[in-house]
């Protein structure tokens, strides 16, 4: 935070914890004994396709390397799309000459339903409401 873009960052930590909100990813409890995760805040610059125009993007990252199968978690899931999957859409479109559209939801990964309580730490000087 000692950047000469403290402002830059700031604004994108306020974006990040306002998505949070906005999706109900969490309720702040009082600590009381229980197994807490810590977190980190992770930082890029994204650029548009010409290079030019800057965005600034926080993500608050659990340090998820610290659970416990059976104590923290059950099982592991990550939703994603096999390579085998992209080739057989991309060769139909090809094949009947169709369009095809990607994109990214900015903040699909706070959709996610948990099955367990997880406790996370927020990183010392952010302030969470």
């Amino acid at each position: 935070m000692k950047s000469s873009q403290r402002d830059d960052w700031l604004r994108a930590i306020d974006e990040e914890l306002l998505a949070h909100k906005e999706n109900n990813t969490w309720t702040s409890v009082e600590r009381s004994g229980q197994r807490t995760l810590t977190t980190k805040w992770v930082f890029n610059i994204k650029r548009d396709e010409n290079n030019q125009g800057k965005r600034f993007k926080a993500r608050l990252c659990a340090r998820g390397f610290s659970q416990i199968k059976d104590i923290d978690y059950q099982e592991i899931f990550s939703p994603t799309t096999r390579y085998d999957s992209i080739r057989i859409i991309l060769s139909i479109a090809a094949r009947y000459d169709l369009e095809i559209q990607q994109f990214d939801v900015k903040t699909a990964f706070l959709n996610g339903n948990l099955d367990e309580d997880i406790f996370i730490e927020i990183p010392e000087g952010s302030y969470v409401t």
